[in-house]
């Protein structure tokens, strides 16, 4: 009787092996300014770049997920803005029988890393196409981003002022 117990069990549990897909990757939102054209153009300097990351996450239902990760690249020549490019790169994923606790690592890291190559090509081809060098943007450690985070988020519900902290992270460049 115990083998015939087994039998049905066994199945329960590779019905109920964890899960990780990748639904779509999705350019969310792109877009170039370039607010002291064309004067600032005839100004022969190195421009200065900041670049801003930051990753935001939104449950579409218990087990799909939105994760977005924007970045603000600003060039400035002389503290006048050279150009100025806001992107937001999004994929959906779905976690299937992945514990609780092993699902917020993976949308603060794991799908950060996955998105990221695809918001970098997109921001250098913008830049590209607007007439400038582009600019690759620097390789990011989503694992210390994310432990940074946490640590925030730590100390933020030890304060009893409530004040929150920036959560973006500048990049220098």
């Amino acid at each position: 009787m115990t083998e015939q117990s087994s039998a049905p069990q066994a199945e329960a549990d590779k019905s109920k092996e964890p899960g990780f897909r990748i639904q779509r990757i999705y350019l969310k939102d792109l877009s170039l300014e370039q607010p002291n054209a064309p004067q600032i153009l005839l100004v022969a300097a190195e421009p200065q770049v900041e670049v801003e990351i930051d990753i935001s996450v939104s449950p579409l239902s218990s087990e799909i997920f939105e994760v977005a990760l924007s970045a603000t690249v600003t060039a400035k020549v002389d503290s006048k803005v050279l150009f100025l490019v806001e992107a937001k790169q999004a994929g959906i994923f779905e976690f299937s029988n992945i514990p609780a606790e092993q699902v917020d690592p993976m949308l603060g890291i794991a799908c950060p890393t996955i998105l990221y190559p695809y918001l970098r090509s997109n921001i250098a081809d913008i830049i590209s196409r607007a007439g400038f060098q582009p600019i690759h943007l620097n390789e990011i450690n989503f694992h210390g981003m994310y432990e940074h985070r946490l640590m925030q988020a730590q100390e933020a519900a030890g304060k009893e002022s409530g004040a929150t902290d920036e959560s973006k992270i500048i990049l220098p460049h």
